[in-house]
């Protein structure tokens, strides 16, 4: 016997399969017809009626392997949830930092067991509160980050030795991260004791966000002295969370943010490897951040897929030998996109099974959606109940106490296979046309997320794609009334009144002084960008003026718009 299914059993099985389908099946369709004569996943791929073991004769049983073990299939850790649950990593920001920051707190005594910070368009932008782009703006999807005394009110009476951070922000990313250290020396932090990560994932910015500042070259280069920095610095912070959640959210399928995702990850280690680290230095604190769709299976398949493409090119590519940086690691939210307007409770039930479907894929970090996310920022109610969602997956159901428990799956291990091979099919294409940065340029990969959002949207408005309440189960809900999240009309004046006094306190030769360095600084392609900017967010510098600085030598980007 090898170590996939014998020949002789695999012609048995497949040989009972075709007498089932001839003769108990096709007597019953005759009887009851199927709804549909073929079946397909949320991402396109076709469905069979059953799965069994022939399906997945041709596997080698190392490609499925243990947790733990190389290629992590079944998942990085040995133990998973045995040991400790994934972190509850609730998303909150709005206002100023103070206001985000009692959010924050109202969700730790709820059981969060890790912080994740969303900001406002302004310091996405790399604007300041008071520049008029930021007019009407501020605090307003997010929380308004000018300056260090920002992140003070933030993070005030957090331990961030003890409570990991993670930073969903792109273009301005480095200044944030600044920010961040600059305060944990401030309180006496050992820097190698704090965790967290700070997003910076530009090339998917490109791809499908559209937030970007400079041109896709310095900016893939800000992204590389993060990675370089932190892995001298700080060895248990994610420098990167390479996304996948907003190429999916832009309207991509499930198969393209897989393939993408990767496609980026290979610009950034090949970036990184140019400056002479070590791959072995500086991948096992890259992490990944996915969505989880409405598909349960076919999300669960992409995630273990995902790590077993993962694992494979990082050793058979880039030459890793260490198991912690071939050891995919990943955030998970539940999908922003598949949440509704009408009959609006019923989006508890989507966030459930979706956040189920993370769990079951081996998610090390999770945040569920709130019910009124349609509607506006979150209410704490609506946190609450999304954070409990968690804790009764985590407590109640029992599916934390086997690793993988879906390993094994004809079904699952089927499409995890079909996953992997079109992952890699699409990496090969990506390669063959001059890769990722080229494609990115040319519309490529814009083209393909912005052809499956429109078919997506034609298949909703026929009802092909069935959503409960828009399209399906309709009711009347003229009256319906909904609490939402209000916007302190407050914040803008608060939150411009620090900047400028910021400003006003600050000592100006120095700041000037430190932001003629940051240009010579990145002038320097080999220069590192970090202890230059931890600098001057220390004298009181914006991230305006840094970015405002920046603008006068690499310019900004305008995209070829894609039709």
């Amino acid at each position: 016997m090898s170590d996939t299914l014998s020949h002789a059993r695999t012609d048995e099985i497949a040989q009972a399969v075709e007498d089932w389908e001839r003769t108990e099946v096709a007597d019953f369709i005759a009887r009851a017809p199927e709804r549909k004569e073929q079946f397909y996943t949320l991402g396109d791929f076709p469905v069979k009626r059953t799965y069994t073991a022939a399906d997945i004769a041709d596997t080698p049983l190392e490609d499925i392997g243990l947790p733990g073990k190389y290629p992590f299939t079944r998942g990085p850790y040995p133990t998973m949830y045995r040991g400790r649950n994934w972190t509850m990593r609730q998303i909150a920001g709005f206002g100023t930092g103070e206001d985000t920051n009692k959010r924050f707190k109202f969700l730790i005594e709820q059981g969060q067991t890790g912080i994740s910070t969303d900001f406002d368009m302004p310091t996405l932008m790399g604007y300041d509160s008071d520049h008029p782009m930021s007019d009407g703006e501020v605090g307003r999807e997010g929380v308004a980050i000018d300056t260090l005394a920002d992140m003070r009110a933030l993070l005030d009476g957090i331990d961030l030795e003890k409570i990991s951070v993670s930073l969903t922000i792109n273009p301005t990313a480095w200044i944030l991260l600044a920010m961040y250290i600059a305060l944990c020396e401030e309180r006496g932090y050992d820097l190698n004791k704090v965790s967290g990560t700070v997003q910076a994932d530009i090339l998917k910015e490109y791809m499908a966000q559209k937030e970007y500042i400079f041109p896709i070259a310095p900016s893939v280069r800000i992204v590389r002295d993060i990675i370089s920095h932190s892995t001298r610095t700080m060895k248990r912070y994610n420098p990167i969370n390479i996304s996948g959640y907003h190429i999916s959210e832009a309207g991509s399928s499930p198969l393209h943010e897989a393939a993408f995702t990767l496609a980026n990850l290979i610009v950034y280690v090949e970036e990184v490897l140019k400056t002479g680290v070590e791959v072995d230095d500086f991948a096992p604190r890259l992490a990944f951040f996915f969505v989880c769709q409405a598909d349960f299976f076919e999300e669960i398949a992409k995630f273990r897929a995902l790590r077993r493409c993962y694992a494979k090119i990082m050793k058979e590519r880039f030459g890793a030998k260490k198991p912690e940086s071939m050891r995919l690691r990943f955030h998970c939210q539940t999908a922003a996109a598949s949440l509704t307007k009408p009959q609006y409770m019923v989006n508890v039930m989507r966030t459930t099974t979706q956040a189920l479907a993370a769990v079951l894929g081996g998610a090390q970090s999770l945040h569920t959606n709130g019910y009124d996310e349609a509607f506006a920022i979150p209410t704490e109610h609506a946190m609450q109940l999304a954070l409990r969602t968690q804790q009764v997956i985590a407590d109640e159901t029992g599916v934390t106490q086997v690793v993988d428990p879906l390993g094994g799956s004809y079904f699952v291990e089927s499409l995890t296979n079909d996953y992997e091979k079109k992952i890699f099919e699409i990496l090969d294409e990506v390669e063959e046309r001059g890769g990722a940065i080229k494609l990115i340029e040319e519309g490529w990969f814009q083209k393909h997320i912005a052809d499956f959002a429109y078919e997506t949207a034609l298949r909703k408005q026929s009802g092909e794609k069935p959503v409960i309440g828009v399209n399906r189960y309709v009711m009347d809900e003229s009256h319906v009334k909904i609490e939402v999240h209000p916007y302190d009309e407050t914040t803008a004046k608060r939150q411009i009144d620090r900047t400028r006094s910021v400003r006003a306190g600050r000592d100006e030769a120095k700041v000037q002084a430190l932001l003629d360095e940051l240009v010579a600084v990145a002038r320097d392609e080999s220069a590192n960008v970090m202890p230059v900017t931890i600098q001057l967010v220390k004298e009181g510098a914006t991230m305006g003026d840094i970015v405002e600085k920046l603008k006068t030598i690499w310019g900004v980007y305008r995209e070829t718009p894609v039709f």
